[in-house]
């Protein structure tokens, strides 16, 4: 068992280390804040060609309205909303990004989710041969997430123990939908509340 491990360690190294100077080929953004999909929105105009995550973020018609103001491309945007949590954010697009055939991700997050977004990220994403580039976006006013170094100790614990599991295990989200898909009549007739941050008008 011990030799079978250092052969996947070895092995998962020498890839991560390979595709750490290739070209980014995804953009995956952690939900919890309207500040990263704006400015992913504006991101997104470098990278035509490759796929956006976003895993659990601001309501889909406040998205769909960012990207549509910053004239985005919508087809390579997905969004994610099974998540409910940080963990959750990486435990359900590990799949989606390995289906993806993703090798390096940029990680778009916030001061207020380090060091412990980057360090699950480092661990899960890097076991399963993903390269992670953190790209911090700055916040606005007082943040409504605080890091605690229990809360830290927890996630990187069960992230390493994730870090196995996923090798065998791969949740399936049954809510993930392309931006460009997003029905904004229906969610017109609804009605729907963004961030303020936004500065969205309907």
């Amino acid at each position: 068992m011990c030799v079978i491990l250092g052969i996947w360690l070895v092995c998962t190294t020498i890839t991560l280390v390979s595709v750490s100077s290739q070209p980014v080929d995804a953009l995956f953004v952690l939900g919890g804040s309207i500040r990263r999909e704006i400015y992913v929105a504006k991101e997104a105009k470098k990278y035509p060609s490759i796929p956006i995550l976003i895993s659990h973020g601001s309501p889909d018609p406040c998205v769909w309205l960012i990207f549509q103001r910053e004239n985005t491309e919508l087809q390579n945007i997905w969004l994610e909303n099974c998540a409910n949590s940080t963990w959750g954010n990486f435990y359900y697009s590990i799949p989606i990004l390995r289906r993806w055939g993703v090798h390096k991700v940029k990680l778009i997050t916030s001061p207020t989710h380090l060091p412990r977004a980057k360090w699950m990220a480092q661990i899960i994403l890097g076991a399963n041969g993903i390269w992670v580039e953190p790209d911090i976006v700055q916040e606005q006013g007082i943040p409504a997430n605080h890091e605690y170094w229990l809360k830290t100790g927890l996630d990187v614990t069960r992230s390493l123990i994730w870090a196995g599991l996923s090798q065998i295990i791969q949740p399936q989200c049954s809510k993930v939908t392309r931006l460009a898909d997003v029905d904004m009549q229906a969610w017109q007739s609804h009605g729907f509340k963004c961030e303020h941050q936004g500065k969205l008008e309907r």
